[in-house]
């Protein structure tokens, strides 16, 4: 089986200052992955590189035995690349429904020029069962009308997961999702993770590890760029290297 990602030598450079810098991955299908390191580390340049939204200045990208090194972000989402933002990315003037239609009806109509237009796919049974399916799965089948400026910012973060989900991902890509949420949420969503493993491949960017340590199966370590350390995540929290890298010198934990 093919990796779900894997890079060679990619690097991202911004002027002189680089944020990734010669990172060789392979990330598997089978487990979930979950990426680690200090504020400015490279984390989520990581995610847009891999998502499509920053071009590597060097290196290759495969995902599923595929090339996408040049491939833009819609066209990602059309292999099945979905992912979450650090900071939550939904329409607030819009209502949970309405966001969740037009993601879902964009990812189905790609070639349609006018964005608003994607509302007249409202209709088409999938989608309606797709978007329906999703807010079910992230506990807001209840909140389809309501307006998303209205929601608490963790029902924003689910809001954001279900449209994620609705694209039907084969590979589901997480920046912090537990930012800013409440003990009771990050709880919720991380049972929401913990089914989905089952039969989604996830990558998840998370400060919070004591949450996902039970979750994960494999761990990356990135510092100034570079990926220092992978493997299992217990021995790899605890090696001094980790240790000091990201939590400073002394076992200070998150």
């Amino acid at each position: 089986m093919a990796a779900l990602f894997k890079t060679q030598g990619m690097t991202k450079k911004f002027g002189q200052f680089t944020a990734v810098n010669k990172v060789d991955i392979v990330m598997e299908a089978d487990r979930v992955n979950g990426v680690i390191g200090p504020n400015g580390s490279g984390k989520t340049t990581l995610f847009n590189l891999l998502t499509g939204f920053f071009p590597p200045t060097y290196g290759s990208i495969d995902f599923m035995g595929q090339n996408i090194t040049n491939t833009s972000p819609q066209h990602r989402v059309s292999l099945g690349i979905s992912r979450t933002f650090q900071l939550v990315s939904v329409f607030s003037t819009l209502s949970v429904w309405e966001n969740m239609v037009l993601s879902t009806a964009k990812v189905h109509h790609q070639d349609q020029k006018v964005p608003w237009f994607y509302f007249k796919y409202a209709g088409d049974s999938q989608i309606r069962q797709q978007c329906m399916e999703s807010l079910e799965k992230v506990g807001l089948s209840d909140k389809v009308n309501e307006k998303t400026a209205e929601l608490s910012y963790g029902d924003k973060r689910l809001l954001e997961i279900g449209i994620a989900l609705s694209m039907n991902p084969k590979a589901l890509l997480l920046d912090e999702p537990f930012a800013g949420l409440s003990d009771i949420e990050i709880e919720f969503v991380l049972q929401l993770l913990h089914e989905l493993k089952q039969h989604l491949p996830i990558v998840i960017i998370e400060h919070k590890i004591s949450k996902i340590i039970e979750l994960v199966e494999h761990l990356y370590v990135m510092k100034e760029g570079s990926m220092i350390m992978e493997g299992d995540p217990r021995k790899v929290i605890d090696d001094p290297v980790v240790l000091e890298c990201y939590w400073g010198k002394g076992d200070v934990r998150c």
